[in-house]
């Protein structure tokens, strides 16, 4: 069997925080620098009463009407968020009851970030192809805005909230890209470096204020990436006996411009093959790759037979590499 990417939507709240905003808030910043050191003018922000499960609901909704499946055919629903609605239960069932999917329909919820869409791509493609299911619906979705401190230069600077949602399936009918092969990867000696403290069972409370926000190891992480993106995305070629200067596009988490033009440099991959799409709306954590992905399609970048690596990595540490061979249906 073989695992196809029949449709890819997302969803952006309607809250914007720009630059301006975050110097208003902390005076001794530069709107100018941000954006040089980042890439990003602005970010979509969350509603308070607005969560990851609102986003991805909203995507999901967008991308099921626009393909035109009828949402008995499910069979699995994959949900990736580090925002949880609760503890317990699992957000997936509560988004398969809001989405209207059926009761014979798998649904788990995965907990990565910016490696969360690669590695549901794994997962799906490899339940294709064991016939273990026939229709997936991946829905990635996040607000990391609601664990930046305001005031932290290192967060609050970079990350936005969104939903994206993709329909993995068996039929070639109508699809976008074959899926192929995924690389994967973890070091959990990064464990420190990207970390919410508190809320989780190792400490429900916290013990100041800043164990509820989120603590960024800036260097350690674009250290990490440095090394371990350029390795796996070696090995997934390897294993697809391709060379660097034959794939025809990169398309990688949108982390921050600076990080993203690093790799590039070190790489030597063509600015052309590795687009840059943040600017407007930040780093949108597991969601970045599919958003990236659909807005470079109706830009109509993509031709017939492309290959495309995408390239997830972030917290945990995790990565995972994959294949996607565009417009083959």
């Amino acid at each position: 069997m073989i695992a196809y990417l029949r449709g890819i939507q997302f969803h952006l709240p309607d809250a914007v925080r720009t630059n301006d905003d975050l110097v208003a808030d902390n005076p001794d910043w530069d709107a100018d620098k941000i954006y040089a050191k980042t890439g990003i003018r602005a970010r979509r922000i969350a509603a308070a009463d607005e969560t990851a499960s609102d986003l991805g609901y909203a995507a999901a909704e967008k991308l099921l009407d626009e393909v035109g499946i009828d949402r008995g055919e499910i069979d699995v629903l994959l949900f990736c968020t580090q925002s949880p609605d609760h503890i317990m239960p699992t957000t997936a069932c509560i988004l398969q009851r809001r989405l209207g999917l059926p009761s014979t329909c798998g649904a788990l919820d995965y907990n990565l970030g910016c490696s969360g869409f690669t590695y549901g791509l794994w997962l799906a493609r490899a339940l294709i192809v064991s016939e273990s299911a026939r229709n997936i619906l991946l829905v990635v979705a996040d607000t990391y805005s609601r664990y930046c401190d305001l005031h932290d230069l290192t967060t609050v600077t970079i990350f936005g909230d969104a939903g994206a949602a993709a329909l993995v399936s068996a039929s070639r009918e109508g699809s976008l890209a074959r899926i192929g092969p995924t690389v994967v990867g973890t070091d959990g000696r990064g464990e420190e470096n990207v970390i919410v403290r508190s809320g989780g069972a190792r400490m429900r409370q916290p013990r100041s204020h800043l164990d509820s926000y989120m603590f960024m190891n800036g260097p350690a992480v674009f250290a990490f990436a440095l090394t371990s993106v350029r390795s796996a995305i070696g090995h997934l070629l390897e294993r697809l006996k391709l060379d660097w200067s034959e794939v025809d596009w990169y398309l990688f988490h949108q982390a921050n411009a600076f990080m993203l033009d690093r790799l590039r440099t070190v790489m030597k991959i063509p600015e052309s093959k590795m687009p840059v799409d943040m600017e407007d709306i930040g780093n949108t954590v597991g969601a970045s790759i599919p958003i990236l992905i659909r807005r470079q399609m109706d830009a109509g970048r993509f031709q017939s037979n492309q290959t495309c690596v995408l390239a997830g990595f972030g917290v945990g540490y995790s990565w995972a590499m994959t294949e996607l061979t565009w417009g083959c249906g």
